[in-house]
């Protein structure tokens, strides 16, 4: 909707001919003078729109294109300076090859120093400053661009992940072939004899994955994330999930795939979301101990599963009866680790609906109203108290079931119910409407989805390759409500969500009531994903949160370690900050621009644009 301009008031006339250009010059110096000496706030965490005054009676009223067709001799240089760090920018140059698939936080030389016990060797463990690499990681010999999208489901190019490791060793399994310069994926795994799309009709059988009622899914143990690269048929959004093992860079596969995927484990720490974040669960043979230590990773599965969320499990010991020679186990043992998995499920209150030949699938209650009452009879695990069940940076798992919401009756969902996708995208969320977050409302979630769909509708302008097909991997560094992602679904691609750990709000449970799919993350540590792994990398305001904490050049390096080589970052942030990006990523190599929002050139925040995507 164009804006109206403010009517003009006719003057009375004047014996002085040089009273109105007086007037008018005194204005424009006004008006000059209260954007030079304004101090711009927008630099916080996650903010909320706010109303732009265009239509003031007191400041001239400018007409300003939004494109990038700007002189090159432009000045974005600030006239009001914040107090960013002053180390000597150095020329950044290239890592070794040695270091072309690098994992700063899951790096197999860091591993040895860490016990194996409950696999914490796997988890994250981060290099401390004087330790981190400072050099641009290499792409090996021979990449080039990904395959697009839908077609990278079913091959990549070997020469970008270049290991012949799993092809060889699951070969009769049918997870991946090498044939010529590709890497096929034919939709094979180890429980998965009559394929991914097999399977997945035996869960159809019992599931209803065509309403939309399952839109989020977690895929334990994940393999090359076949499962869920087939599950996009039904619009179910997987986060396929598996540690740095032996099996050469299984989420590597996955991401050059285009699917979802992400480094992490089960073994001391919470993963890394929110309670009542999933629809489903699943677990494909991924060997997972789930009656140990208490039944802790069970108990952390019923955590991260919404009220009425599913669990999907096939391997052992489901289906024993056929498949103990196979497994090379004995009978009488597969029997009881099955008793007792059953029973530490009735224990949590999770019925189970189905075990149709190798595939067994419980369900989670809607409410806790039952399972209190029963918790005693049954010998369950204890209520856990810690306040904050949506908390997973870096929280230690303790053996106790993460309580729901309290409820007034036994049919009424614990913290409320969800449209089926697609309506739940933007309809206000349970945790919306009820107001958890401070400062979170109905009016504030649906100006967000306004503000938001016109940010990137503008980077439509600026970037022409958006529309092109050429991106599928995004990473929104500072998802606030999910808005970034929500605007971007009409793009056939998918966002990785992050939540900083940082954040003055927690924001992470709504943006998977959105039917979104993200992470927590502290952007002074590096990503769990592998090298390469991202097409677009989006940073609003990420920069100025992290001003006082860590160094900027690291931040960047980790971007550059992520993104794919023909990969393009929007960074939007306080001119200031912005400016000073510029200067680092011009030693990057990077072809950075420097553009205006589409709020104008006399909006403090800017763009810095670096899009590789014609390369």
């Amino acid at each position: 909707m164009q804006q109206q301009q403010p009517q003009q008031q006719s003057l009375p006339p004047s014996s002085n001919p040089f009273k109105r250009p007086l007037r008018f010059l005194l204005i424009t110096i006004f008006c000059s003078l209260s954007y030079m000496l304004g101090s711009y706030s927008n630099t916080s965490n996650f903010s909320l729109p706010q109303q732009e005054n265009h239509n003031s009676p007191h400041c001239l009223q400018l007409n300003f294109t939004t494109h990038n067709d700007f002189s090159p001799h432009l000045n974005f240089e600030p006239l009001h300076k914040l107090p960013l760090p002053q180390e000597p920018i150095k020329k950044l140059s290239f890592c070794t090859a040695n270091f072309t698939n690098y994992l700063p936080c899951h790096d197999p030389h860091r591993e040895r120093r860490f016990s194996v016990q409950r696999f914490s060797h796997r988890e994250r463990h981060c290099p401390e400053s004087d330790e981190k690499v400072r050099c641009l990681i290499p792409r090996p010999k021979g990449y080039k661009r990904p395959v697009p999208w839908p077609k990278s489901r079913d091959f990549v190019w070997f020469k970008n992940v270049p290991f012949k490791g799993l092809a060889q060793y699951k070969k009769s399994q049918n997870w991946v072939r090498l044939e010529g310069d590709k890497l096929v994926f034919p939709g094979g795994g180890t429980s998965f004899p009559k394929g991914v799309k097999g399977y997945i009709e035996e869960i159809k059988k019992v599931l209803p994955l065509k309403s939309g009622k399952i839109r989020t899914a977690l895929d334990i143990g994940c393999g090359v994330a076949s499962f869920g690269a087939f599950l996009l048929d039904y619009n179910i959004l997987t986060l396929s999930l598996a540690p740095r093992d032996i099996h050469e860079a299984q989420v590597q596969f996955a991401l050059e795939r285009g699917i979802p995927a992400m480094l992490g484990v089960l073994s001391t720490y919470r993963l890394p979301f929110p309670s009542r974040s999933f629809d489903m669960a699943h677990c494909s043979r991924c060997l997972v101990p789930w009656t140990e230590y208490g039944g802790l990773y069970l108990l952390e599965i019923d955590r991260v599963l919404r009220p009425g969320g599913y669990w999907v499990l096939s391997g052992p010991p489901i289906y024993w009866r056929f498949n103990y020679k196979g497994w090379q186990r004995e009978p009488k043992d597969l029997e009881n680790e099955q008793m007792r998995l059953e029973d530490l499920a009735r224990r949590l209150c999770w019925k189970k609906i189905a075990e149709r030949g190798p595939i067994a699938v419980w369900q989670k209650p809607t409410n806790h109203l039952h399972c209190t009452q029963k918790s005693k009879t049954w010998k369950s695990p204890k209520f856990c108290t810690m306040p904050d069940p949506d908390a997973g940076w870096y929280v230690t798992m303790d053996s106790c079931i993460t309580p729901l919401p309290n409820v007034n009756n036994i049919h009424e969902i614990s913290g409320g119910g969800l449209d089926n996708w697609p309506k739940r995208l933007n309809a206000g969320t349970p945790r919306v409407k009820s107001g958890t977050i401070e400062g979170i409302t109905i009016n504030s979630f649906n100006e967000d989805n306004q503000l938001w769909r016109k940010r990137v509708s503008y980077y439509g302008v600026i970037l022409k390759s958006l529309s092109d097909g050429k991106y599928r991997n995004i990473m929104d560094m500072n998802a606030g409500l999910g808005g970034f992602a929500t605007a971007m679904d009409k793009y056939p691609v998918w966002v990785m969500n992050v939540v900083p750990s940082d954040a003055k709000m927690n924001t992470l449970g709504i943006v998977y009531e959105r039917g979104l799919i993200g992470t927590y993350m502290n952007w002074c540590e590096a990503f769990s994903t592998y090298p390469r792994t991202y097409d677009l990398v989006h940073a609003y305001g990420v920069f100025s949160m992290y001003m006082d904490k860590c160094d900027f050049i690291d931040i960047l390096l980790e971007i550059y370690r992520i993104l794919r080589p023909q990969g393009t970052v929007i960074i939007r942030d306080h001119v200031d900050v912005v400016m000073k990006l510029k200067d680092i990523t011009d030693q990057m190599k990077w072809n950075g621009q420097v553009l205006h929002t589409e709020n104008g050139p006399f909006h403090a925040e800017k763009i810095l644009l670096v899009d590789n995507s014609e390369d």
